[in-house]
């Protein structure tokens, strides 16, 4: 323990260590024994601070530092400090050194110097990030009997937060927090909630956040809480949060609406993720480019790519992030030829395409199935734009060969991969061998899938699967039963609806919904409505031996089925209904919501785990005597992306109603 803080990897800060020898006389000693003709710097001192603190480059700088030098002021920190904290926060390259040469001449430093210092350690300026030389200088500032002040804790937590010093920080800094009395100062509560939720302990960062009076929260507050749930990957508590921060009648900032976008986006709900849009409009004077590509992400993620395409086109300076999160729209929605278009686009503008944007091409031409222009974007990848590929590169032409019926080339190009084969091209191609029926390569697949240690009872059920489908059930019920002694536990199947602002969650043959009895006399109705339009279940995917009364009956109860019927039955007519589920879409889900679209006249959009499908009604045209307009029969829906947990947009509602009147 040194100075009260344990450092699990300790690193001397050269710089920071006060000093062994006998410090030089003060600034003011010294001109006491010069000359009078010598001791009136007082003019040259203004502007040599003056230029200290418009210093245009660490050049000019190191001047005026040389003339503090022969003036005998650099000890002084009333003329070092502007130097020092140009050197540390300005981010030259090399600026850090200066900083802690000026440092190292100060007589006394004080807080205010220390706090400087570790600023620019933990903000990285010129690529000088050191978190581990800003615990080191903390320490040595209690050390040399330097009392910290509310503005040292915020970068002593940031420093353990980019080491993932979660324990140091809790124990140690929280401590010394309290001992010394900060607890309640808003700069540090802020921090501890932003350290915690860096850290990945978002019920630690809630707790933080509970500690704070309700008096003492600010927008800040908020906004590290949102920060917190959004890395941790907890989008329902994030956008309830969110809904709360609304009603306590907070304004957002630019931060906590791009974490609400975030969630929107990967909890599918488009309708919160509206409302947060407006309050982008209500709050912000003009969208600025990261405002615009989260609502893009969010857009394309909700289903509505031509609204994703809207933001894309406001952008007035268009962000290599941008094109990447356009890229990965399109290949979400199957549009590979869009995507061609936008990758092509984001070359003339003078864009370098990235590894990213590299990742949304190839996957966007996999999802089209352009297999000719998939390799002639691999290649250009390697050749013309110098970017290696990654294993998510390779899994994307895996998956691409795969889907194409290429099989064995696919098999060749994993074993090519200079990372060595991975899961995820392993899995790609193994979910090819499922479509083309190949059931050796599918074995061979799930064997290497073991090999990496890496096999899940996703990749069990798909091999048993396609045994049951050969009618060989003992193989198929030993998969299942390997897959169980293994500890692998399947997750539960379910689909989720959004009505109203929240997403109601079903499973298979569900019977706890508070509408249960509605619901399914809501599917017999749809089920007889098929019947007219000469609708079979097709039940050649049902794994089950078993005859085709007992299938029908498992197909019509499906979980996907039921989340139709309660959008169906909840929502206004002509209104689309979306759906997200956790389930690859089979052929007969996709027969079926095709078929209840064209009947029902309504837009059913469902994002199940690989991608979005859009089931849109024609165009009807309308009779010579009746108006120019047409009346569509459906609408164009919009998307649901991952789904966390249901129930999880509760607060929707109470948003959207503070929002009301609000156009977009």
């Amino acid at each position: 323990m040194v100075g009260g803080l344990v450092l699990s990897q300790a690193q001397t800060h050269q710089a920071a260590t006060p000093r062994t020898a006998a410090p030089a006389p003060a600034p003011a000693q010294a001109l006491e024994k010069r000359p009078r003709d010598q001791a009136q710097p007082c003019g040259t001192v203004a502007a040599a601070a003056a230029v200290s603190v418009s210093a245009p480059s660490l050049d000019e700088v190191r001047k005026v530092h040389a003339r503090h030098i022969k003036l005998g002021l650099d000890r002084c920190p009333r003329y070092a400090r502007p130097l020092l904290a140009a050197c540390a926060v300005s981010g030259w390259p090399g600026g850090m050194e200066l900083a802690a040469s000026i440092f190292e001449s100060l007589v006394e430093p004080e807080a205010f110097d220390y706090n400087t210092l570790m600023r620019g350690h933990v903000s990285g300026g010129g690529g000088d990030r050191d978190p581990a030389a800003a615990l080191r200088l903390y320490i040595d500032g209690l050390e040399a009997g330097v009392s910290p002040d509310s503005y040292t804790f915020p970068f002593v937590l940031k420093a353990c937060a980019q080491l993932a010093a979660l324990q140091e920080g809790r124990q140690q800094l929280q401590a010394h927090i309290v001992k010394l009395g900060f607890q309640h100062d808003e700069h540090v509560q802020n921090s501890l909630i932003s350290f915690y939720g860096k850290c990945g302990a978002p019920a630690m960062a809630r707790l933080a956040f509970d500690r704070v009076e309700a008096e003492e929260r600010t927008t800040v507050s908020w906004s590290a809480l949102l920060a917190a749930y959004t890395k941790a990957g907890l989008w329902g508590e994030c956008l309830a949060s969110f809904g709360s921060m609304m009603l306590d009648g907070w304004r957002p900032d630019e931060s906590s609406m791009v974490s609400a976008l975030s969630a929107c986006a990967h909890l599918g709900s488009f309708d919160a993720g509206r409302s947060v849009h407006c309050a982008l409009l209500r709050n912000t004077a003009r969208l600025n480019t990261i405002m615009l590509t989260s609502l893009l992400d969010m857009y394309a993620k909700c289903g509505s790519i031509e609204k994703a395409a809207a933001a894309f086109d406001a952008m007035d300076d268009k962000s290599a992030w941008a094109y990447s999160a356009m890229l990965s729209g399109l290949a979400l929605h199957g549009d590979g030829r869009k995507a061609l278009q936008v990758f092509d686009a984001m070359v003339r503008e003078g864009h370098a395409p990235d590894a990213a944007a590299y990742v949304g091409v190839l996957n966007a031409c996999s999802r089209a199935g352009l297999l000719e222009d998939g390799l002639r974007c691999f290649d250009r990848m390697r050749l013309e734009h110098k970017v290696a590929p990654n294993a998510l590169h390779y899994g994307c032409m895996v998956d691409l060969m795969a889907r194409a019926g290429r099989l064995d080339d696919a098999r060749a190009l994993i074993g090519t991969m200079p990372t060595g084969p991975t899961d995820t091209a392993w899995r790609s191609l193994l979910n090819a061998c499922r479509i083309h029926g190949d059931l050796d390569l599918a074995w061979h697949a799930l064997q290497e899938l073991r090999r990496l240690g890496a096999a899940n009872a996703g990749d069990y059920v798909i091999v048993a699967d396609m045994h049951a489908r050969a009618k060989n059930w003992t193989a198929a019920a030993a998969l299942r039963t390997e897959a169980v002694d293994s500890g692998l536990a399947q997750s539960l199947g379910f689909s989720a609806v959004e009505v109203r602002g929240e997403l109601h969650r079903f499973v298979s043959q569900d019977m706890a919904h508070p509408r249960t009895r509605d619901i399914y006399e809501m599917l017999h109705q749809m089920e007889w409505q098929l019947r007219f339009d000469g609708y079979k279940p097709d039940t050649s995917e049902v794994a089950l031996d078993a005859g085709e009364e007992e299938k029908g009956r498992v197909v019509a109860a499906h979980s996907q089925k039921l989340a139709m019927a309660f959008g169906l039955l909840s929502t206004p007519e002509g209104a689309p209904v979306r759906v997200v589920t956790n389930l690859r879409m089979s052929k007969e889900c996709h027969a079926y919501s095709a078929l209840i679209s064209e009947i029902f006249g309504r837009d059913i959009v469902i994002r199940d785990r690989n991608r979005l499908h859009r089931f849109s009604r024609p165009q009807v045209e309308p009779p010579p005597s009746s108006p120019t307009r047409t009346k569509p029969r459906r609408n164009q829906g919009d998307a649901i992306d991952e789904l966390s947990d249901a129930g999880a947009v509760a607060k929707a509602p109470a948003l959207r109603r503070e929002m009301e009147g609000v156009a977009i």
